[in-house]
Protein backbone atom coordinates (compact mmCIF):
# COMPACT_ATOMS: atom_id res chain seq x y z
CA UNK A 1 0.00 0.00 0.00
CA UNK A 2 1.32 3.58 -0.72
CA UNK A 3 0.57 6.56 1.71
CA UNK A 4 0.71 9.49 0.35
CA UNK A 5 0.66 13.20 1.23
CA UNK A 6 -1.49 15.29 -0.94
CA UNK A 7 -0.78 18.33 -0.89
CA UNK A 8 3.04 18.20 -1.18
CA UNK A 9 2.93 14.40 -3.37
CA UNK A 10 5.16 13.06 -1.08
CA UNK A 11 4.83 9.26 -1.06
CA UNK A 12 6.38 6.73 1.82
CA UNK A 13 5.83 2.99 1.44
CA UNK A 14 5.75 1.14 4.53
CA UNK A 15 8.59 -0.03 4.75
CA UNK A 16 10.52 2.78 3.71
CA UNK A 17 11.48 3.77 7.59
CA UNK A 18 12.29 -0.02 8.09
CA UNK A 19 14.80 -0.26 5.29
CA UNK A 20 16.73 3.35 6.16
CA UNK A 21 16.46 3.29 10.05
CA UNK A 22 20.20 3.84 10.97
CA UNK A 23 21.34 4.00 7.56
CA UNK A 24 23.10 7.44 8.24
CA UNK A 25 25.31 9.21 10.62
CA UNK A 26 24.19 9.44 13.30
CA UNK A 27 25.30 13.14 15.36
CA UNK A 28 24.44 14.66 12.21
CA UNK A 29 22.51 18.15 12.15
CA UNK A 30 20.00 19.00 9.60
CA UNK A 31 17.43 21.95 9.17
CA UNK A 32 14.59 21.08 7.12
CA UNK A 33 13.09 24.50 5.42
CA UNK A 34 9.12 23.45 4.77
CA UNK A 35 6.09 25.34 4.81
CA UNK A 36 3.89 22.44 4.30
CA UNK A 37 2.67 21.33 7.87
CA UNK A 38 2.39 17.54 5.93
CA UNK A 39 5.32 17.36 4.12
CA UNK A 40 7.41 18.86 6.87
CA UNK A 41 6.08 16.26 9.48
CA UNK A 42 6.68 13.63 7.04
CA UNK A 43 10.35 14.43 6.48
CA UNK A 44 11.03 15.21 9.84
CA UNK A 45 9.72 11.86 10.97
CA UNK A 46 11.89 9.85 8.34
CA UNK A 47 14.84 11.72 8.88
CA UNK A 48 14.68 11.81 12.86
CA UNK A 49 14.40 7.46 11.89
CA UNK A 50 17.14 7.64 9.86
CA UNK A 51 18.82 8.97 13.24
CA UNK A 52 19.48 12.32 12.41
CA UNK A 53 19.19 15.49 14.74
CA UNK A 54 16.79 18.03 12.44
CA UNK A 55 15.27 21.70 13.35
CA UNK A 56 11.98 22.22 10.99
CA UNK A 57 11.54 25.72 10.43
CA UNK A 58 8.41 26.93 8.30
CA UNK A 59 9.54 30.14 7.10
CA UNK A 60 12.75 32.17 5.12
CA UNK A 61 13.84 34.59 7.85
CA UNK A 62 13.45 31.72 10.53
CA UNK A 63 15.84 29.48 8.53
CA UNK A 64 18.08 32.69 8.02
CA UNK A 65 18.28 32.94 11.49
CA UNK A 66 19.00 29.26 12.45
CA UNK A 67 21.78 29.31 9.61
CA UNK A 68 23.22 32.21 11.38
CA UNK A 69 23.14 30.89 14.31
CA UNK A 70 23.96 27.43 14.16
CA UNK A 71 26.28 24.25 12.46
CA UNK A 72 24.71 21.71 10.44
CA UNK A 73 26.07 19.20 7.98
CA UNK A 74 23.04 19.68 5.36
CA UNK A 75 20.21 21.76 4.46
CA UNK A 76 17.10 20.67 3.26
CA UNK A 77 16.05 23.99 1.14
CA UNK A 78 12.16 24.58 -0.32
CA UNK A 79 11.91 27.60 -2.65
CA UNK A 80 8.81 28.61 -2.15
CA UNK A 81 8.84 29.96 1.28
CA UNK A 82 6.79 32.91 3.35
CA UNK A 83 9.18 35.80 4.30
CA UNK A 84 12.14 34.65 2.07
CA UNK A 85 12.46 33.21 -0.95
CA UNK A 86 14.60 29.83 -0.72
CA UNK A 87 16.79 31.23 -3.09
CA UNK A 88 17.39 34.16 -1.64
CA UNK A 89 18.80 32.28 1.85
CA UNK A 90 20.92 30.57 -0.37
CA UNK A 91 22.22 33.02 -2.13
CA UNK A 92 22.86 34.86 1.71
CA UNK A 93 24.13 31.98 2.86
CA UNK A 94 27.01 31.37 0.11
CA UNK A 95 27.69 34.86 0.54
CA UNK A 96 28.90 34.21 4.39
CA UNK A 97 30.80 31.52 3.14
CA UNK A 98 28.76 28.61 4.71
CA UNK A 99 29.96 25.54 2.43
CA UNK A 100 26.81 23.60 4.18
CA UNK A 101 25.37 20.80 2.02
CA UNK A 102 21.78 22.20 0.81
CA UNK A 103 19.43 19.87 -0.88
CA UNK A 104 16.42 22.08 -2.48
CA UNK A 105 13.15 20.29 -3.10
CA UNK A 106 10.56 22.24 -5.02
CA UNK A 107 8.01 21.83 -7.25
CA UNK A 108 9.26 24.43 -9.91
CA UNK A 109 10.26 21.61 -12.39
CA UNK A 110 11.57 23.43 -15.37
CA UNK A 111 14.95 23.38 -16.66
CA UNK A 112 16.13 26.91 -15.79
CA UNK A 113 14.41 26.86 -12.42
CA UNK A 114 16.73 23.67 -11.46
CA UNK A 115 19.72 26.06 -13.34
CA UNK A 116 19.12 28.95 -11.49
CA UNK A 117 18.52 26.71 -8.05
CA UNK A 118 22.32 24.83 -8.55
CA UNK A 119 23.71 28.09 -10.12
CA UNK A 120 22.60 29.98 -6.17
CA UNK A 121 24.81 27.40 -4.90
CA UNK A 122 22.33 24.03 -4.16
CA UNK A 123 24.55 20.82 -3.96
CA UNK A 124 21.18 19.01 -5.75
CA UNK A 125 17.40 19.45 -6.49
CA UNK A 126 15.21 17.48 -5.97
CA UNK A 127 11.74 17.59 -7.53
CA UNK A 128 8.27 17.51 -6.15
CA UNK A 129 6.53 14.57 -5.84
CA UNK A 130 8.63 12.50 -4.37
CA UNK A 131 9.55 9.52 -2.80
CA UNK A 132 10.60 9.75 0.51
CA UNK A 133 12.91 6.84 -0.01
CA UNK A 134 14.64 9.09 -3.12
CA UNK A 135 15.30 11.94 -0.44
CA UNK A 136 16.90 9.66 2.23
CA UNK A 137 19.00 7.92 -0.58
CA UNK A 138 20.25 11.60 -1.67
CA UNK A 139 20.67 12.86 2.03
CA UNK A 140 22.92 10.03 2.66
CA UNK A 141 24.92 10.84 -0.26
CA UNK A 142 25.32 14.31 0.58
CA UNK A 143 26.17 13.65 3.38
CA UNK A 144 28.71 10.90 2.58
CA UNK A 145 30.14 13.56 0.39
CA UNK A 146 30.46 15.94 2.97
CA UNK A 147 32.57 13.45 5.29
CA UNK A 148 34.52 12.75 2.43
CA UNK A 149 34.72 8.84 2.70
CA UNK A 150 32.64 6.10 1.18
CA UNK A 151 33.86 3.97 4.39
CA UNK A 152 33.67 6.30 7.60
CA UNK A 153 34.68 3.34 10.22
CA UNK A 154 35.62 5.10 13.18
CA UNK A 155 38.36 3.38 15.34
CA UNK A 156 39.70 4.05 19.35
CA UNK A 157 41.66 1.23 20.87
CA UNK A 158 40.12 -1.94 20.13
CA UNK A 159 36.59 0.01 19.88
CA UNK A 160 35.30 0.18 16.39
CA UNK A 161 32.27 1.73 15.05
CA UNK A 162 30.94 1.57 11.58
CA UNK A 163 28.00 4.78 10.93
CA UNK A 164 26.32 3.06 7.81
CA UNK A 165 25.53 -0.52 9.22
CA UNK A 166 24.99 1.18 12.74
CA UNK A 167 27.44 -1.51 14.46
CA UNK A 168 29.94 -1.31 17.12
CA UNK A 169 32.69 -4.33 18.17
CA UNK A 170 34.60 -4.24 21.08
CA UNK A 171 37.74 -6.79 20.78
CA UNK A 172 35.81 -8.10 17.66
CA UNK A 173 32.86 -8.34 19.88
CA UNK A 174 29.32 -6.76 19.07
CA UNK A 175 28.31 -4.20 21.73
CA UNK A 176 24.22 -3.65 21.45
CA UNK A 177 23.65 0.04 22.02
CA UNK A 178 20.44 2.44 21.78
CA UNK A 179 19.92 4.77 18.90
CA UNK A 180 20.85 7.52 21.49
CA UNK A 181 23.73 5.78 22.81
CA UNK A 182 25.19 5.29 19.53
CA UNK A 183 24.71 8.73 18.59
CA UNK A 184 26.35 9.79 21.26
CA UNK A 185 29.36 7.43 21.14
CA UNK A 186 29.31 8.23 17.13
CA UNK A 187 29.68 11.88 18.19
CA UNK A 188 32.79 11.48 20.26
CA UNK A 189 34.54 9.05 17.87
CA UNK A 190 34.51 11.91 15.35
CA UNK A 191 36.02 14.57 17.56
CA UNK A 192 38.81 12.14 19.03
CA UNK A 193 40.62 14.11 21.26
CA UNK A 194 38.30 16.83 21.33
CA UNK A 195 36.57 17.53 24.80
CA UNK A 196 32.61 17.60 24.07
CA UNK A 197 30.76 19.73 26.28
CA UNK A 198 27.00 18.07 27.46
CA UNK A 199 25.66 21.03 25.19
CA UNK A 200 27.19 20.29 22.22
CA UNK A 201 26.45 16.41 22.69
CA UNK A 202 22.78 17.11 23.13
CA UNK A 203 22.76 19.42 19.98
CA UNK A 204 24.77 16.24 18.17
CA UNK A 205 21.68 14.08 19.18
CA UNK A 206 18.44 15.99 19.95
CA UNK A 207 16.71 17.99 17.55
CA UNK A 208 14.27 21.17 18.48
CA UNK A 209 11.29 19.44 18.88
CA UNK A 210 12.34 16.85 21.12
CA UNK A 211 12.33 16.49 24.64
CA UNK A 212 15.77 16.66 26.59
CA UNK A 213 15.59 15.24 30.28
CA UNK A 214 18.07 17.55 32.23
CA UNK A 215 20.72 14.11 32.71
CA UNK A 216 19.42 12.72 29.56
CA UNK A 217 23.08 13.05 28.52
CA UNK A 218 24.82 11.46 31.54
CA UNK A 219 22.50 8.66 31.69
CA UNK A 220 23.49 7.94 28.07
CA UNK A 221 26.80 7.79 29.16
CA UNK A 222 26.37 6.44 31.96
CA UNK A 223 24.90 3.19 29.60
CA UNK A 224 27.80 3.77 27.21
CA UNK A 225 30.21 3.28 30.63
CA UNK A 226 28.86 0.21 31.21
CA UNK A 227 28.70 -1.30 27.85
CA UNK A 228 32.13 -0.54 26.74
CA UNK A 229 33.84 -0.01 29.58
CA UNK A 230 34.85 3.30 31.88
CA UNK A 231 38.75 3.84 30.45
CA UNK A 232 36.79 4.39 26.75
CA UNK A 233 35.10 7.70 27.73
CA UNK A 234 36.81 10.00 29.75
CA UNK A 235 35.04 12.84 31.75
CA UNK A 236 36.80 15.78 31.96
CA UNK A 237 35.84 17.81 35.15
CA UNK A 238 33.97 21.16 34.01
CA UNK A 239 34.62 20.77 30.53
CA UNK A 240 32.78 18.05 29.13
CA UNK A 241 33.85 14.19 27.68
CA UNK A 242 36.04 12.63 25.01
CA UNK A 243 37.23 9.71 24.24
CA UNK A 244 39.75 8.03 25.99
CA UNK A 245 41.72 5.63 24.13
Amino acid sequence: MLHTYPRSGLQMTPTTLEATAGAYDSGMQVLLVEDDPMIGRAIAHGLDQAGLAVDWVCDGASALAALTKGAYELVILDIGLPRMNGLDILRNTRARHNDVAVLIVSARDAVPDRIEGLNAGADDYLLKPFDLDELLARVRALLRRRTGAVSSHLVAGSLVLDPQRRTVTRDAEPVSLTAKEFAVLEALMRKPGVVLSRERLEEAVYGWAEEIGSNAVEVHLHNLRRKLGSEFIKNVRGVGYRIGT
